[in-house]
């Protein structure tokens, strides 16, 4: 087996004892040469050290022949030659200090030596050629004694490239060659004298500058053996601190060793001295992967192997850089080792506790992303599609709230066990957090398959729980996502999910819903308006519309339902129905609220004390204990008596935190305010309720009176609920009354109120109170 590790710190006294034995063997140290760029190296920085020796040299040579030259030539030649000489010095002396500010062990390219080599030789041309043009032109002042000796000094001054054996000659053989023409070509009777002397200047020259270069070459090499000795001991000792507590080892080109601690003996159960030209993987197991690994030639990193010795498994990590030769060549390895057998079994308790849900030993939240991330690899590669599903439990809160955490608890054990039997090998259930679970489908190529085990899910959760002596019933809601079809990454695939939940929620309990790119879309649409809406909270974005409730009997205005209105500066009018849920969802309602609630308040002030105005309040809102106070604050601030306010509710407060919201109203009820509940008869039942005596009015939905003209069995129903009501008395208003004949109908049928088109839709605050008190004598029917 073979994995990554990390390493501790190491003894010094395993390196002490054998620090100089790690080096490679003496007789092949001691054959090493510099490799070729750090000679090129050695050889420009000490052209660059001669500069100003050289520069300085050649400059005095070429005004003392300027000075030799002046009584017999034109000025012109001569003063530009020595411009060119002392530019092209300057300019040479210049690159050569740029190109040398490196490191000695960074290594410059030949390029740059045959640079120089181009540069001497120019140097030494453009220098020689005053006096080949003096000898052509016929002024022979250059074959004087003091001519012949500035020419020997220039190539003496030779010495500055000498390092370069290619360049030094050049130096020497343009300098010589062209004085030598020079003499040739004046044919002077002592001529083949002047040529013999100029030749032995020249060769003796030559012979020393090559002795001089061989010279420096030698230690160059010795300075780079010494330089790779103590690198080789340096870069061991470094491995060794670098890598922690173990054992060093060195290995040849074979993989056999050459060197290895003790530590590492006594771990294999061997004396040192066996070990040596023995085969590292083969010593270790015949380790295939080791083999594979050390065949590559490159460095490696805590590579984890599990060893048997014997009655015991041990576990240890090998970290090695390879050893090229100066020739470039792969001369082995060298690196630390250490037995991470005890920190193994502590990492491997640790990485179970934190891949596991304590309470129901499921894979926890990390490690069904780890296994997501590899089934979604896996069906990127073969092309069969995985599948995540997120389950969430329905009604599970109110078995925390009402029977406390431990039977929580043993029903979420419960659900963990039903849910793994069910999925069995199809996949793998995980816990994601409270009452939330995850399974992580391989092959989701069937999704009719995927499907039916979602409602088999559904279905096995929904039985009843039998906790000591209570039955308990919950529900499952589940949302899927399948990859790399609906998303190529797990954060993608887990959104999708998310967003597929979240849609089977909205639709009840029970439900199943795979991801639809619709839901991204509307998604993205929420989070949008919800922006928008915080902005505009309190602005003029928001309005409310007012629409008239009638007395039955006598048709006046008898109050206003207050409906809430959001006109967006760039989308128009948005209904209700759509910002209304984002402002639950994302805990704006109560901002929301508030704000209605001040501006309703406000608005009846104007109205005269018998009218009042009804407010719809969100179940949300009724779980906060705080709303009474807001209330309270409301009418304080409008100064109006608590009668002329009605807080509407409909039946869905009933379906969560029910007595938190009963006892909100209860106080409500106590201030003086009225309690009406909302589309009565539509939602889930709530005739417990009406028992507490918190309401003291019902509204019957607008449906039953739209169908109690075609449907007897409607007014069957109506007629129930108004005797309902009125055992409980408590105020009847019918709402969507749109025509005469569902005014004489809801008032036959007893109800108190009416509302609805047939006296007005919702109407701005100014339009009130052109109506207030009035009757609808336009409008009198019966």
């Amino acid at each position: 087996m073979a994995h990554n590790s990390q390493s501790s710190k190491s003894e010094a006294k395993v390196v002490g004892r054998r620090a100089g034995d790690v080096s490679a063997p003496a007789h092949r140290v001691e054959e090493r040469h510099a490799p070729s760029g750090e000679v090129r190296t050695a050889q420009l920085g000490i052209i660059s050290s001669f500069t100003l020796y050289s520069g300085g040299t050649q400059a005095i040579c070429a005004i003392l022949f300027a000075l030799l030259a002046w009584p017999y030539m034109s000025p012109i030649p001569v003063i530009a030659w020595l411009t060119l000489i002392f530019g092209w010095t300057y300019m040479s002396a210049r690159w050569l200090r740029q190109i040398s500010l490196i490191r000695r062990t960074d290594q410059q390219s030949s390029t740059r030596i045959l640079l120089a080599t181009v540069d001497s030789a120019l140097r030494a041309a453009l220098w020689i050629s005053l006096p080949i043009y003096a000898t052509l032109s016929g002024v022979p002042f250059s074959l004087t004694l003091a001519g012949g000796l500035i020419v020997v000094v220039m190539i003496v001054s030779g010495i500055s490239v000498a390092v370069i054996p290619v360049a030094v000659f050049a130096w020497i053989a343009i300098l010589a060659g062209g004085f030598g023409f020079a003499i040739w070509h004046m044919s002077m009777p002592d001529a083949n004298m002047q040529l013999a002397i100029l030749g032995a200047v020249a060769g003796t020259s030559f012979v020393g500058f090559q002795l001089i270069a061989r010279s420096w070459r030698h230690q160059i090499n010795r300075a780079a053996v010494l330089s790779a000795k103590r690198a080789d001991i340096s870069l061991l000792l470094k491995e060794y601190e670098d890598r922690g507590a173990g054992w060093l080892w060195q290995i040849d080109q074979n993989f056999c060793f050459t060197y290895v601690s003790p530590r590492m003996a006594e771990l294999l159960g061997t004396a040192t001295y066996q070990l040596l030209g023995k085969s590292l993987p083969a010593t270790l197991g015949n380790q295939t992967t080791l083999g594979d690994l050390l065949s590559q030639r490159h460095g490696f990193t805590n590579f984890e192997l599990e060893l048997d010795c014997g009655d015991t498994v041990r576990w240890v990590t090998l970290s090695g850089t390879p050893v090229i030769d100066p020739q470039g060549a792969f001369d082995g390895y060298r690196g630390v080792g250490l037995d991470i057998t005890e920190s193994k079994s502590s990492h491997n308790r640790l990485q179970h506790l934190a891949n596991i849900d304590v309470l129901t030993g499921l894979p926890n939240r990390s490690r069904v992303r780890t296994l997501l991330n590899e089934a979604l690899e896996k069906a990127i590669a073969s092309n069969v599609p995985c599948a995540i599903l997120f389950l969430d439990l329905d009604g599970f809160k109110p078995v925390n709230d009402t029977f406390g955490h431990p039977k929580g608890d043993a029903v979420l054990k419960t659900v963990s066990r039903r849910l793994g039997d069910a999925v069995s090998s199809r996949g793998t259930v995980g816990r994601i957090g409270g009452d939330e679970f995850a399974v992580v489908i391989g092959d989701a190529q069937s999704r009719k398959g995927v499907e039916d085990l979602a409602e088999k899910l559904i279905a096995i959760v929904g039985e009843p729980y039998q906790i000591d002596a209570i039955q308990i019933r919950i529900g499952l809601s589940i949302g899927c996502a399948f990859g790399p079809i609906d998303g190529q990454s797990v954060d993608d695939l887990v959104r999708k999910a998310d967003l597929a939940l979240y849609h089977a929620k909205a639709q009840g309990r029970g439900t199943f819903c795979h991801f639809d790119p619709q839901m991204q879309v509307e998604a993205e649409e929420r989070v949008r308006l919800e922006h928008d809406m915080r902005q505009g909270i309190g602005s003029d974005q928001f309005s409310l519309m007012y629409q008239p409730l009638v007395d039955s009997h006598n048709q006046r205005v008898t109050g206003f339902e207050a409906l809430l209105r959001w006109n967006h500066p760039t989308r128009g009018p948005i209904s209700p129905a759509v910002f209304i849920p984002i402002a639950e969802e994302s805990g704006l309602i109560d901002d929301l609220g508030n704000w209605v609630l001040n501006r309703a308040c406000h608005d009846a002030a104007n109205w005269p004390d018998d009218i009042t105005v009804a407010v719809n309040v969100s179940p949300l809102q009724l779980v906060v204990p705080a709303l009474p106070n807001s209330v309270e604050s409301a009418l304080k601030q409008a100064k109006i008596s608590a009668s002329k306010l009605e807080v509407e509710v409909t039946e869905s407060v009933f379906m969560s935190s029910a007595g938190n919201a009963i006892d909100v109203l209860k106080r409500l009820r106590s201030i003086g305010v009225g309690i009406a509940l909302d589309d009565f008869g539509t939602g889930y039942s709530s005739l417990g309720y009406l028992n507490k005596a918190v309401f003291h009015k019902l509204k019957i939905d607008g449906s039953f009176v739209r169908e109690a003209g075609e449907r007897e069995e409607t007014v069957s129903i109506i007629k129930a609920i108004v005797m309902l009501a009125n055992s409980f008395r408590l105020k009847i208003t019918a709402e969507g009354v749109e025509t005469p004949d569902d005014f004489n109908r809801m008032r036959d049928l007893g109800c108190h109120q009416l509302q609805g088109y047939l006296f007005g839709r919702p109407m701005p605050f100014d339009k009130t109170l052109e109506i207030v008190g009035s009757k609808w004598e336009h409008r009198l029917v019966g």
